[in-house]
């Protein structure tokens, strides 16, 4: 009997806790992961160049692509945004290099090990003034658009890409030489 009151006292303070969980967070889109440490997070950010944040070089629009890309929040930190809400880790340097130098709402989640560093995954960024927020998806959509002969091509976009088949060519699948891939397979078996 006592079991029966305590797992429906529970379950009451479930019910009743879980509508205020999620107010609190209501006006967060982003999707959690079950990562370690995630945190769901909505704020206001600059969107800047790292490297220029924190070397001084500073070339024009955030280096158009060939730098990584990161947030100053509100409170002065540095945020380093790893990736977009898409599943392949790919970075959000295409999601956020149209808002260089401007200050953008995201939403999205931090992950890393509590009491340790963090990074950002952005999921949604919106424009100061704009009404929608914007879905941080468009890697996929650029590759597709900078490939359109390989776009078709059956495989995933890593097998199929220039840059990644040049670097395996000259350095091995692990980045160390094919002398070291081929160490690691005889180990392997």
């Amino acid at each position: 009997m006592k079991n029966n009151i305590r797992f429906a006292a529970l379950a009451a303070l479930l019910v009743f806790a879980l509508p205020f969980a999620s107010q609190a967070a209501e006006d967060i889109k982003a999707k959690p992961w079950n990562l370690a440490g995630e945190e769901l997070a909505r704020f206001d950010a600059k969107v800047v160049d790292i490297v220029c944040e924190l070397s001084g070089d500073c070339p024009a629009d955030c280096g158009g692509g060939s730098r990584q890309l990161g947030l100053i929040a509100g409170n002065g930190d540095l945020l380093l945004a790893g990736k977009n809400s898409q599943a392949i880790f790919t970075g959000a340097v295409v999601d956020l290099l149209p808002h260089c130098g401007t200050t953008v709402t995201v939403d999205g989640l931090f992950t890393g090990i509590d009491g340790g560093p963090k990074l950002f995954q952005v999921q949604f960024i919106r424009p100061q003034g704009a009404g929608e927020d914007i879905k941080a998806n468009a890697w996929g959509k650029t590759w597709n658009a900078n490939h359109p002969d390989l776009k078709d091509k059956k495989g995933p976009w890593f097998r199929k890409d220039p840059r990644v088949n040049a670097l395996i060519e000259r350095d091995g699948y692990l980045g160390l030489s094919h002398a070291a891939d081929k160490e690691f397979l005889e180990w392997f078996e």
